[in-house]
């Protein structure tokens, strides 16, 4: 058999541990019968209100869905510390948004409700002012040492993000009429819909390398997306350019002896002028001077001290 061509994205290995499509748990309608009357009469007797009580469709477990008064919500005392940069920026995305739509987790303990999963949502009601919080109340107090386990998630990686903001920025293109940078809540950066479009060719692409460029010239556009999109389509031609260049610069100093985990990094830093400019030029200006300066680089000049001293992580994080 040939070899697949470069780019081609490689197929997910199928888990040994996935268990047959539809074979475990509950259907939708046997989800639906529950009780938990003593659990019900704590929450009402302590001002909360319940909305339903279900069974989990994995376990079947029987769980609450209550509004409980958030001046009786705690976090866990034994869970990590909680992150004042998260806590803000959480709380700044639900003010902006207007609704509270991801309950907490919460046990009953005395007369208060801990959650061991929701302490920056919860951080962010109380500092939104909030009177109440969603909760899913669960009826064993032993479960807030075990659903620790479940606090895995890490945060998106460059990748992970940038794909997220270019697939919802497509689903939205076709209808939606408001300039791009009226959607700066839901893409968060720009520079995050031109690497998508990067890596919706190449799933391997390298962005983090472009990270900084971009953060300095690549700003919000006062076009609708479906015009937007044109313009972020051009701009992320002329990054996989640069890239191809950068990638053939550093094949050219491996092949001279030069080993580091830094050379893509090291490459970018050297035709990269933008950090010692205090005004930034437009895109196409910057990166069609970069690029230039990219083509021009030449290999005999570099010296190992030169690329010893370059800080940072490896260029590729995807």
């Amino acid at each position: 058999m040939g070899k697949k061509a470069a780019g081609t994205p490689r197929k997910p290995r199928a888990s040994k541990k996935r268990a047959a499509p539809g074979s475990k748990g509950l259907s939708p309608a046997e989800c639906r019968d529950a009780a938990l009357p003593e659990l019900t009469a704590k929450i009402e007797g302590h001002g909360g209100v319940v909305l339903t009580c279900y069974r989990e469709p994995l376990g079947g477990n029987a769980t609450i869905v209550a509004i409980l008064p958030i001046d009786k919500v705690k976090p866990t005392p034994f869970q990590r510390d909680l992150s004042e940069t998260h806590a803000k920026r959480l709380s700044d995305t639900i003010g902006k948004i207007g609704r509270f739509l991801d309950p907490i987790i919460a046990v009953n303990v005395g007369d208060e409700y801990w959650t061991p999963n929701g302490r920056h949502r919860l951080e962010s009601m109380v500092r939104l002012g909030a009177k109440s919080v969603t909760a899913l109340v669960l009826p064993d107090p032993e479960i807030q040492y075990k659903i620790l386990a479940l606090n895995i998630e890490k945060a998106h990686n460059l990748r992970e993000k940038s794909l997220e903001v270019i697939r919802m920025y497509r689903a939205m293109a076709s209808g939606d009429q408001a300039p791009e940078s009226g959607h700066a809540l839901e893409f968060e950066e720009p520079a995050f819909a031109t690497l998508g479009i990067c890596y919706e060719k190449n799933g391997r692409f390298g962005g983090g390398a472009y990270q900084s460029i971009l953060k300095r010239v690549d700003g919000w556009l006062e076009k609708p997306l479906k015009e937007a999109i044109k313009v972020r389509e051009a701009r992320a031609e002329k990054i996989e350019k640069l890239d191809a260049r950068v990638s053939e610069v550093v094949k050219a100093l491996q092949a001279k002896g030069f080993k580091s985990p830094y050379l893509k990094a090291f490459v970018v830093a050297r035709v990269n002028p933008l950090r010692f400019m205090k005004v930034m030029p437009p895109f196409d200006d910057a990166l069609d001077d970069i690029l230039k300066k990219a083509m021009n680089f030449n290999v005999e000049r570099v010296k190992q001290e030169d690329i010893a001293a370059t800080g940072g992580a490896p260029a590729d994080e995807g």
